[in-house]
């Protein structure tokens, strides 16, 4: 007489190749939820960054076109040529307030760290919950060049602003053109 097994199942060979599909799967997903966090946490200063950049950027097209500056000091002080002449402090800087020109990154500055206020949990600013954040970790270069082939009349204003975020330094570059022509 002969039997027939109806005993079906997994082996213990698929069980173990199962598993490990299962391990492989979550552990990517853990790297891709702890990637996203730390993004996640850099979102406020991802803003601010592009903030800052963007002031530098305007507070130089403003003193070009209220004349507070004339074109020749729309330069690093050392910049490309080693003298270049200009108002614009070579090198990162801290995020400083301006001084009395009102342009950052300049030879007048003070060395008084820039604060931010935020809103704190209830959402609303200029409320007794609000935050005030001091930019002690970022840092500002303003690098200014001229143009190759455009006779002095055109620079690139470059602004690298470089911050901590955790164990990564991250950093924001913003450039932009500017001409002898207001």
């Amino acid at each position: 007489m002969q039997t027939m097994s109806s005993e079906k199942g997994f082996s213990l060979i698929e069980t173990m190749v199962a598993l490990g599909v299962l391990t492989v799967g979550v552990l990517g997903a853990a790297g891709v939820l702890a990637t996203g966090m730390q993004n996640l946490s850099s979102s406020p200063q991802d803003v601010i960054v592009t903030q800052k950049a963007s002031q530098a950027i305007e507070a130089v097209f403003s003193a070009r076109d209220s004349h507070k500056l004339t074109w020749s000091q729309i330069r690093n002080i050392r910049g490309v040529s080693g003298n270049d002449g200009g108002i614009f402090v070579d090198g990162p800087t801290n995020l400083t307030l301006p001084g009395p020109d009102g342009i950052v990154n300049t030879q007048d500055d003070p060395m008084t760290i820039e604060t931010i206020i935020l809103p704190g949990h209830d959402q609303i600013l200029g409320t007794s919950d609000d935050q005030t954040i001091t930019l002690n970790n970022f840092t500002r270069q303003i690098a200014i060049a001229d143009v190759p082939n455009e006779n002095g009349n055109l620079r690139s204003v470059t602004v690298t602003i470089t911050y901590q975020n955790g164990p990564t330094k991250r950093t924001y570059t913003l450039v932009s053109f500017i001409s002898s022509y207001s």
